[in-house]
Parts: structure tokens; sequence; C-alpha cells
């Protein structure tokens, strides 16, 4: 069960990057619409997920994945998928390394999460107030399953859609996935020393009304 509960309230629980900024935006969304919501889906052209790769120590290089796509039920059932073979580092021949040495997408095509939100929660917000929330649920990605927690805030906007931006960078741990071999492989092929299986992840996303 997704539950969702003021900052203030939570006991510390790990952070695990992407899968929170997924549930975040959702969860955040699913409040926002209220009780008696007619479904959600996110709008991809106001989304933007970027996370961070970090080598040789102190070398940031900023990444993001071109596709997403995102629902909400009107009974809450969360339904959010990043399609790995659309990594976007810039450089096209990382984008195929990521693509075959990391993510491995000829076998794991996207990251899923699946989580049930109560969309009463938050059921006054007024176009233009900031609610702080915080969101817990799972997600799977490259054949592993592992919960999250991530601190956001959400605005509604004044023609009903609900943006939601993460307020702390969140941190992947690319072990708790099974990509640490992948990892490695990534740097023995750049000649690198060292590539930093600590990823850190934000986000930016939009969700507007179903169509019926």
């Amino acid at each position: 069960m997704f539950q969702f509960r003021r900052p203030a309230q939570l006991t510390a629980v790990p952070h695990n990057g992407l899968r929170l900024a997924l549930t975040a935006a959702v969860a955040a969304l699913a409040l926002a619409a209220g009780p008696v919501a007619a479904g959600w889906s996110m709008d991809p052209t106001r989304s933007h997920l970027s996370f961070v790769s970090i080598k040789a120590k102190d070398v940031g290089e900023v990444n993001t994945f071109k596709e997403m796509t995102g629902t909400i039920s009107d009974d809450g059932q969360v339904t959010v998928s990043m399609f790995l073979d659309s990594v976007e580092t810039l450089i096209p021949i990382r984008n195929e390394r990521m693509r075959e040495f990391l993510f491995e997408t000829t076998n794991y095509k996207d990251a899923t999460l699946s989580a049930k939100v109560e969309p009463a929660t938050i059921a006054g917000m007024e176009p233009g107030q900031i609610t702080p929330l915080t969101a817990e649920g799972n997600l799977s990605l490259h054949g592993s399953i592992q919960p999250m927690i991530i601190e956001m805030q959400a605005v509604k906007l004044a023609d009903g859609t609900v943006m939601v931006a993460s307020t702390k960078p969140l941190i992947v741990d690319a072990a708790k996935f099974g990509l640490s071999d992948g990892v490695e492989t990534l740097r023995e092929i750049a000649g690198l020393d060292s590539i930093s299986h600590a990823v850190p992840v934000t986000f930016v996303m939009t969700f507007v009304p179903a169509q019926e």
C-alpha cells in the first residue's frame, strides 16, 4: 500500500533515486486530483527527469530519458514506465554502451512502477497552492524490486494540471538493482579509474486529466 504522510511524521528510510522520482510524481498527482479523480496521464512534453553519472571521482555528466509514460486510474492504481532504450547522454556511443552493458535493454525494456495511492488525502488543493509531500512505493528495474521514499512538492495549476518536483536530490544505488557489473564494464571500456555507483536524480513532472 502506498501511504502519504507529512515529512515531519516520517521515519528515516534510505533513498533510492530513480524509482523515487517516478513514485513521487504520480503520488502527488493522485493526491491533488481529489477523491473522485477520473484518471490522469503524464504530459511528456512538460516532464523531465535527469540523473548524474560521476566518473574519475569528480567529473559529473547529466543524462536523461527521452520517453516516459504514466497513468493513474480513478481507484488510485498507479502505473509508470520509463523506457531504458531512450537514455540520452548527448554522446551516441555512450548511449549505446549504457543500453547494452548497463541497462541490458535486450532483456530489460523499462523501469515499471506499480502502486496504490489515496486520492482523497489532499482533496482541497487550490490552484497555485504548493504542497510538500512524502511518498513510499516500489519499483521494478533490471530484474530487482526495491522500496523507495522521496520528498517533493506539488502545485495545482489554474488549468487543473498538476506539476510535481523533487525538493532534494535523490540517490540511486546501482548495486541494489544488480547494475554493478554494468558499471564496471563501462569503466573498463572508457579507461576510467572510477565510476560512482551512487547516482543523484532530480525531476519535474506534469500530469493532466485523462481523456475519456
